[in-house]
């Protein structure tokens, strides 16, 4: 009998990672092992991996040499990164050095790197239509993410650079979710006009990741763009009225008063959204529901993704 190939997964209990290793475990013919990543054993989350199967190790991203070992043995990896815990993007762009240098020194077969737009391609520092954020990046926890792809380009690694949606997820976590009115109206609010958001549930983001290792070298050098859904803020509004049993009305807002609600990384968000309103066409194209589904057929729209998730989202 062939030998599991090991895949470790880093973020594995976050929502990225977390799908992923449970997509892997989940499977019981599956050709892969699951060597879950976390800087505490005694989580509940990591226990929770450790009864499905999965081989527990403790690391640090920020510790180069705890990286190393985690990959040692290993035919491939998920890199993930954690913009929201330090709001650094040169933070990010050196745990993003030290994966592509330990992966270099492993051998490693196959990697999938959790990447986004550096939207700088797109606005250039001097274009003032929005404001640098800083001091070098309009949306902080995009561009340094894209910045960093080619750190595996030029280490010529077998790397599948992964672009993710916007998580319908931070309807419960993110506080995005609906506000009450003085109306009795509930409200969500993006600066998107009429334009499409890319969605998609978390848990599905780790299945696609999945669906791209059984690919193998398939999508090796390739930019894979994954989404659940793509809708208007309209569309939404009333698939969230239909779910949660209360009047949801999307509110149209501008991306400086975005950027003005006070909230930690509302300006990097406001440029986020703006981003893809301005952009629509190039961020949506590449994000594609055949494709998506094809990496994981068990893809949920909108509404699947309400009917198991709107009672976890908090209404005021």
């Amino acid at each position: 009998m062939e030998q599991s190939k090991i895949i470790t997964v880093f973020g594995a209990t976050g929502a990225q990672g977390g799908g992923l290793a449970r997509a892997i475990l989940a499977d019981k013919n599956s050709e892969f092992k699951v060597r879950a990543v976390t800087r505490d054993a005694n989580s509940d989350k990591a226990k929770a991996l450790a009864q499905l199967g999965a081989e527990i190790v403790v690391a640090d991203i920020d510790d180069a040499a705890s990286i190393k070992k985690t990959l040692e043995g290993a035919y491939g990896a998920f890199f993930v990164t954690f913009f929201w815990e330090h709001f650094s993007a040169e933070k990010e762009y050196q745990e993003v050095s030290d994966f592509a240098q330990a992966a270099k020194e492993t051998n490693l077969k196959h990697i999938i790197w959790s990447t986004l737009e550096d939207t700088r391609n797109w606005v250039p520092l001097d274009d003032d239509r929005m404001p640098t954020l800083q001091g070098k990046y309009k949306v902080p926890h995009f561009d340094g993410k894209g910045a960093a792809d080619k750190v595996f380009v030029e280490a010529d690694l077998p790397v599948t650079f992964l672009r993710t949606s916007f998580f319908w997820d931070n309807f419960i976590h993110f506080g995005m979710g609906p506000k009450k009115g003085e109306d009795g109206n509930y409200y969500i609010a993006f600066p998107m006009d009429d334009k499409k958001l890319a969605g998609m549930g978390a848990e599905d983001i780790g299945k696609c990741a999945y669906g791209i290792f059984k690919k193998g070298s398939e999508t090796i050098g390739e930019t894979v763009g994954i989404v659940g859904e793509k809708l208007t803020g309209d569309e939404m509004a009333a698939k969230l009225s239909t779910a949660l049993g209360k009047n949801v009305i999307y509110t149209n807002v501008s991306p400086a008063t975005y950027r003005s609600f006070g909230f930690p990384g509302a300006d990097d968000l406001g440029n986020m959204f703006q981003f893809k309103r301005d952009f629509n066409d190039d961020f949506n194209l590449i994000r594609n529901e055949d494709f998506s589904r094809e990496l994981n057929p068990e893809l949920q729209s909108f509404d699947t993704w309400l009917s198991l998730n709107a009672s976890h989202i908090p209404l005021d």
